[in-house]
């Protein structure tokens, strides 16, 4: 069986409440359980945390404990140096995702540095996004 870890980054723990025209109405912890049973057939984890020394932890731990990653590093996106090295340094797959499309947000969110480490970047595809994530590390 398959092992996918989702990792969400600063902010996304507001998924559902937070600016929901954007970012849906959907609370994340309820998504994820929808992801679960769509995907029976893959064992999949998920971690959030705001703190950016959390995530790049998370990230290292997962090598070799994980087939893949799929991220959505928030705002770290645009300005994490740091998570972009250690995703070049781990030796798993990490897929990136936004549920915004960050090319039609504000200027400072049109660059991501994170995902010029990852193999693929979903953007403006909603939660629905993370799905395609999974699909992307299964070769689906």
């Amino acid at each position: 069986m398959k092992k996918i870890l989702i990792i969400n980054g600063p902010n996304l723990n507001l998924v559902g409440k937070r600016e929901p025209l954007l970012y849906g109405a959907v609370p994340f912890d309820e998504y994820f359980a929808s992801l679960r049973r769509d995907f029976p057939q893959v064992e999949l984890d998920y971690y959030q945390s705001n703190h950016e020394g959390f995530l790049i932890d998370k990230l290292q731990e997962a090598d070799g404990n994980y087939d893949g990653v799929v991220m959505n590093p928030g705002g770290y996106a645009h300005t994490s140096i740091a998570l972009a090295d250690c995703i070049r340094a781990i030796g798993i797959p990490v897929v990136e995702v936004h549920i915004t499309d960050i090319s039609r947000r504000e200027a400072y969110r049109r660059h991501s540095y994170t995902a010029e480490a990852c193999v693929e970047c979903v953007v403006g595809k909603g939660l629905e996004g993370y799905a395609l994530g999974v699909r992307k590390l299964l070769g689906v």
